[in-house]
């Protein structure tokens, strides 16, 4: 988290990260994605024109290295959105950490593999798990 965290101040963009062990697979920020990238990143099956800037850096970020992003743990910088969890809902990924979600957000991660992902929230520089 603290890798999405220094992005987000860096660039004042949202960022996401794909990490496998304690190797990031890809870091992003949240730039609109082109035709191209879309096609590339595997989202083009999707309304990837309309995504959130959060869900543009989590499909770059794991688009990066999709092999070594199979069963990663995801960081998001800022809190998760329905478009972002939407596309986590797709991969294979043990986890995720973000400064926040709704029930609803959480609900459409948690379906993925029965509910077999660990999600994790930041609140005042303490890990909680949902």
């Amino acid at each position: 988290w603290q890798l999405v965290s220094n992005l987000k101040k860096a660039t004042g963009l949202p960022a996401a990260t794909s990490f496998k062990h304690v190797s990031p697979a890809g870091a992003a920020v949240g730039l609109p994605l082109t035709e191209t990238l879309a096609k590339i990143y595997w989202v083009n099956d999707m309304d990837w024109k309309n995504f959130s800037p959060l869900a543009c850096a989590y499909a770059r970020a794991r688009g990066a290295d999709r092999m070594s992003s199979f069963g990663d743990f995801i960081s998001l910088s800022d809190v998760c959105d329905k478009d972002t969890a939407l596309l986590i809902k797709r991969e294979v990924s043990d986890g995720v950490i973000a400064p926040g979600y709704t029930d609803e957000i959480a609900g459409i991660i948690k379906t993925r593999f029965g509910g077999k992902v660990e999600i994790m929230t930041l609140r005042t520089n303490r890990i909680e798990h949902l």
